[in-house]
């Protein structure tokens, strides 16, 4: 039989409240609090803009400090924070081309923007990885004494509590919508907070006598940096290759496992496409069905896939018999 498509959104949220007159139950899962696409878009750009604005007040006031100081491992963190704020431009440009509706050269939409802002999120995280290590290795080739070390101090705590609010902030709002990207930015934020931490303990180690301990600590946050090179580039090639938690895949085969006129789940494929899941299944039913009888399991296919799957988008559900 041939794949029926079944979109999801506010074209059809007729299919939504039938599920509820069935008595069908609710997820809790906080994705489920925006059922509005262009709500949920625009929550994640005004997350982006205010996690912007204020990365980058905390960097302009540590790169004051990096020149009064001449901390490399300031500057270090300092690149870190430039970066991580940088890494809001191109998701705010992904985020805005989601908005666009389908057309017939890209009929899935432009949801896979938001991958391709991933890369050049891993592209600036190496660029800010390469330039804090080679300028601690320059500082400890060649030595040059850290001054206004309190200033340095006080610019790595407040690198910390910017970075740490604006990580609460993506995390809570990328959540929310169901943006693994804005998650992931989010811990790369607090991952930038603790680096700031660790530049209060290089000026904690200057100021007792261990020169080296700046150009160290500014080589740690180097280390670290790449650190989150890694996570980040894990990510972003699972997205690019389709990848999704096996979870979801799970949840997806239990949930149509569980309709009574489904013998057997033969095929069962998900892909992310930005924000929102699309979802390709063959199931095994009865050979003797009716047209009326295949498109109600269609539809109540459709419904447990929507039940364990909130973000997703569209499905093609194909029904054949089962032999023997």
């Amino acid at each position: 039989m041939n794949a029926h498509e079944h979109p999801h959104g506010l074209r059809h949220r007729g299919a939504h409240t039938f599920g509820h007159l069935l008595g069908a139950g609710h997820s809790h899962d906080p994705a489920d609090q925006i059922d509005d696409a262009l709500e949920a878009n625009a929550a994640g750009r005004r997350a982006l803009w205010i996690s912007l604005a204020i990365l980058v007040a905390t960097a302009m006031l540590q790169a004051v400090v990096v020149l009064w100081s001449g901390s490399v491992a300031l500057l270090g963190d300092t690149l870190h924070n430039v970066a991580d704020a940088l890494t809001a431009v191109p998701l705010l440009f992904a985020f805005a081309l989601a908005r666009r509706q389908p057309t017939q050269r890209y009929p899935y939409g432009y949801g896979r923007a938001e991958d391709l802002a991933g890369v050049f999120v891993v592209a600036m995280i190496s660029l800010s990885a390469v330039l804090a290590g080679w300028q601690a290795i320059d500082r400890l080739i060649h030595p040059q004494q850290v001054t206004a070390l309190v200033a340095v101090a006080g610019a790595g705590v407040v690198g910390f509590l910017g970075n740490e609010w604006v990580a609460r902030y993506r995390i809570s709002v990328g959540r929310r919508i169901g943006s693994a990207a804005l998650v992931a930015d989010g811990l790369h934020a607090r991952t930038d907070g603790l680096t700031s931490l660790a530049v209060v303990l290089g000026a904690g180690g200057t100021a007792i006598g261990w020169h080296w301990a700046d150009p160290v600590v500014g080589l740690l946050i180097a280390v670290a940096i790449l650190g989150v090179l890694r996570s980040a580039a894990a990510q972003v090639g699972l997205r690019l290759m389709d990848g999704v938690d096996p979870e979801l895949t799970r949840r997806a085969h239990a949930a149509l496992a569980a309709v009574p006129e489904v013998a057997a789940v033969a095929d069962l494929r998900l892909r992310w496409i930005g924000h929102t899941l699309r979802a390709e299944v063959v199931l095994e039913t009865d050979p003797t069905r009716t047209v009326l009888d295949a498109q109600t399991v269609r539809d109540e296919a459709l419904q447990a896939l929507r039940i364990a799957l909130p973000r997703l988008d569209g499905a093609v559900i194909e029904l054949r018999g089962r032999s023997g």
